[in-house]
């Protein structure tokens, strides 16, 4: 698109800087915000709008927005397969992400009282 080749590269610096986890969502367009992308992209990437809004269909469905559960972070198809393989081979070779070694103190944890009178 126009960073994506910029991931691994984001992802390295993120923990070089301290980083412990990392993640990421497919580009999302809802509504209102589709018209004012693709107006900045023919503005910002004219020789790149045509194909950065054909990728994001091809990741949506054909469409442009997809509010289903399950898909609308991540995306479907080719596109969002390769950068979802992209990203979890960087995370694995960066060693981020892991589960291990995270303890949860709840000494803090003080459980809340009633309800207070809506009177």
């Amino acid at each position: 698109m126009i960073n994506d080749h910029e991931l691994e590269a984001l992802l390295s610096e993120a923990k070089d800087a301290g980083a412990l986890s990392a993640s990421y969502v497919m580009l999302r367009l809802p509504l209102e915000v589709a018209p004012l992308f693709d107006e900045w992209l023919k503005t910002h990437y004219p020789q790149r709008a045509e194909h950065v809004m054909s990728l994001v269909r091809q990741s949506r469905g054909g469409a442009l927005y997809d509010s289903r559960f399950g898909s609308r972070m991540r995306g479907e198809g080719p596109f969002a397969d390769l950068l979802a393989q992209r990203y979890a081979l960087a995370i694995k070779r960066l060693g981020l992400n892991k589960r291990d070694g995270f303890t949860l103190d709840c000494d803090a944890f003080c459980p809340p009282g009633q309800q207070m009178s809506l009177l």
